[in-house]
């Protein structure tokens, strides 16, 4: 089973809090793959960074399709914790089982999230004060206030993660291997539960034959999934190129009536 020192769980917390708070800035570091990718290349295991990241990123894309009021998990639970779990613990703990297990981290660290967006509920309306008595120190302090918040959040789930490891994988030793077995399992199916959810937001009848087009290529065909990808960007773009221009029109016509 493999340590961490100090010295890795300070990087860990680091590289959480840049992708933490990265999300408030419009750049996509909240995400499975480029949370795993940090923790591969601190604790120098790349391969089982990355293994877990891409099977964290495909549950994790239907995830992050909140219906209605529903409020997804966070990717920090796998992109963190489940590859801590999958890197420190020698093999015993498989990235499948691992994102099995970081999920109800990842649900509890939503609710940090949540209170942390709460504590900052009223950030616009006193930056707007401070706006009109044009005091530009407090008003730049109250817009970055909670990148910083967001900040120190991250950095303390990374240190924690990195550093209750140890502990946290005794636990897991504790699990029956009959157990931990359903958990890779279960692990297995999330990301086909991913697909599901956002299947159910997005699919349409006309779109059902090109998802069975697709399914043809992985189950009988045995393309690999960059093909897959390409095929379907074969496909977006004649679909793309085909589609009548009649917007301009539609505008024209609206335009007229209006005039009448």
């Amino acid at each position: 089973m493999m340590s961490i020192n100090l010295f890795q769980a300070i990087l860990i917390g680091l590289w959480t809090a840049f992708c933490f708070s990265g999300m408030l800035l419009g750049i996509y570091t909240n995400r499975c793959i480029v949370l795993s990718f940090g923790v591969g290349i601190i604790l120098g295991d790349l391969p089982t960074a990355l293994t877990m990241g891409a099977i964290g990123e495909l549950a994790y894309m239907g995830f992050g399709v909140g219906a209605g009021g529903t409020v997804p998990p966070n990717p920090i639970g796998p992109g963190i914790f489940g590859t801590l779990m999958a890197i420190t613990s020698a093999g015993k703990v498989t990235p499948e089982a691992a994102l099995a297990l970081s999920t109800p981290i990842a649900v509890a660290i939503q609710f940090v999230q949540t209170f942390a967006y709460t504590v900052r509920a009223g950030a616009p309306e006193t930056a707007m004060k401070h706006l009109k008595n044009r005091d530009m120190k407090k008003f730049k302090i109250t817009l970055n206030a909670t990148i910083w918040l967001f900040a120190v959040i991250g950095f303390a789930l990374g240190c924690l993660g990195a550093l209750s490891m140890d502990t946290l994988l005794k636990l897991v030793g504790y699990i029956p291997p009959v157990l931990l077995s359903g958990l890779t399992v279960a692990g297995k199916m999330l990301p086909a539960i991913g697909f599901a959810m956002i299947l159910s937001v997005m699919a349409k009848k006309e779109l059902i034959p090109f998802v069975l087009l697709g399914y043809v290529c992985a189950a009988y065909l045995k393309i690999p999934t960059i093909g897959i990808a390409i095929v379907g960007t074969i496909f977006a773009l004649i679909e793309f190129y085909n589609k009548p221009k009649t917007a301009d029109h539609v505008v024209e016509e609206e335009a007229h009536d209006d005039w009448i």
